[in-house]
């Protein structure tokens, strides 16, 4: 059996749910009807009015971390970069570990010309590029305990817990108006191997609810996150359950401010295991079922990590790699509870646990970037840019009935609408919202 049939395998026996379940949930729950009254300078209704909507933005975020923002060996790739990722992508997430954001007490690097620390640019200069670029910048993440910085390390419970907090306070001074969405912790369930990571303070039963009690005082109008690898790592039985009940357990405790449930969807497996992982996360029933039982939390869903392999240049394995991609993201977006896909590296070659450029160990080894190391575009790339760009874009057009109303059905996002009429033009932003009730007046 050649790779293409092994890990697409559950995709093609399951076609017809994947054409069928699959795309009437995308048409039922990613797009919406907007209704638009024009009237002229008199409240009259205007009749035969000509409404063009063309989609700028979706309100479905897709994303990738943008850890390697100028960070490059080059100008050129620096450049290429900056620009591709901006055509990719309208989300990006930026690196606030903690050890690199603050590896001296009472030093914090904000500032964009901060000193260098591989894959981990300055906020500043993250932020900045996002607003400049028009993209919705993400936290990641405010309490890790695998990234804590060594002054601290040692500290006891108290001492770490005023640090944290005044790491909160000083994150939503600079940011809270300008980053959306925060995830408060990660990763929080760990093998018994990893317990010298863990400070005293993560010793504490209590740590991630006092995260978000803490990030609820600092942050009370942003969404925040919880995340983690707990639902396909190892027995997936035992550990969607151990997540699942740990934010069951926050709920009823009176977290109330917890606002998504963060799921990382990381393929970091050798190829020859690959046939037995395909069962579970390259199965659109199976991923269903998954996203199914964390919906019943009653919290939206995000695909905040992502890596799908091609373990290779070469063309085949690009080819099924893109392919899985098309598929896995169909299904993402798809469901009813899912808001954001964030894929994690977008080149190959600087993935974690490796130095840049070295391809056989750590995270490199799995070439699971959308673009290869010397920044030309692999299959995978072109997939995701037509998804969003082409395949769940809309461009339409109507005109007003006798009453002045024209109704239009796209996918949710943000619009310009053009209104003709009597020759003359008029343009004017529309959002089309999952969130709202999608009715505008135009005066003409």
């Amino acid at each position: 059996m050649n790779r293409r049939n092994t890990a697409l395998r559950y995709f093609d026996e399951n076609r017809d749910f994947m054409e069928s379940y699959v795309n009437a949930q995308i048409e039922q729950n990613r797009k919406g009807t907007v209704k638009v009254s024009v009237k002229d300078k008199d409240g009259k209704p205007v009749s035969g009015a000509k409404i063009k909507i063309k989609q700028k933005n979706h309100e479905f975020r897709y994303g990738a971390n943008i850890f390697m923002l100028d960070e490059l060996e080059t100008a050129e790739k620096n450049k290429i970069y900056r620009d591709e990722f901006a055509k990719t992508f309208n989300l990006a997430t930026i690196p606030f570990y903690w050890d690199a954001f603050g590896p001296e007490e009472g030093k914090p690097r904000f500032a964009a010309d901060s000193e260098k620390i591989y894959r981990r640019p300055p906020s500043d200069l993250c932020v900045n590029y996002c607003l400049e670029k028009g993209i919705e910048p993400k936290c990641h993440c405010l309490n890790y305990d695998f990234f804590i910085p060594a002054w601290l390390k040692d500290a006891d419970v108290d001492t770490h817990k005023r640090a944290l907090e005044k790491r909160f306070r000083e994150l939503a001074e600079h940011y809270a108006d300008i980053i959306p969405t925060w995830e408060v912790t990660n990763e929080t369930f760990r093998e018994p191997t990893a317990r010298e990571y863990q400070t005293k303070f993560y010793k504490e039963d209590d740590f991630v609810e006092w995260s978000f009690r803490m990030a609820d005082r600092y942050f009370p109008n942003n969404r925040l996150i919880i995340n983690d690898y707990a639902v396909f790592e190892g027995n997936y039985v035992e550990n969607r359950s151990r997540y699942y009940m740990q934010i069951e357990r926050l709920l009823r405790n009176g977290i109330a401010h917890l606002d998504s449930v963060g799921i990382q969807f990381h393929s970091f497996f050798p190829q020859e295991r690959e046939e037995e992982m395909a069962k579970t996360r390259y199965n659109p029933v199976y991923l269903y079922e998954v996203f199914n039982t964390y919906a019943k939390l009653g919290k939206k869903l995000q695909i905040t990590e992502m890596t799908i392999p091609a373990y290779s240049n070469s063309d085949e394995d690009e080819a099924v790699q893109a392919e899985l991609i098309e598929n896995v993201y169909k299904v993402f977006f798809s469901h009813p509870s899912m808001e954001a896909a964030i894929y994690w590296n977008m080149v190959d070659g600087y993935a974690a646990f490796a130095p840049q450029g070295d391809m056989q160990n750590g995270e490199n080894k799995f070439y699971g970037g959308v673009r290869r190391f010397d920044l030309s575009e692999k299959p995978a790339s072109k997939v995701l840019k037509n998804l969003f760009q082409n395949v769940w874009h809309t461009e339409t057009e109507s005109a007003t009935d006798d009453g002045g109303v024209a109704k239009l059905r796209g996918f949710y996002g943000e619009y310009d609408a053009e209104i003709i009429c009597n020759g003359m033009a008029k343009t004017v932003t529309m959002p089309i919202s999952s969130k709202r009730n999608n009715e505008f007046e135009v005066i003409v």
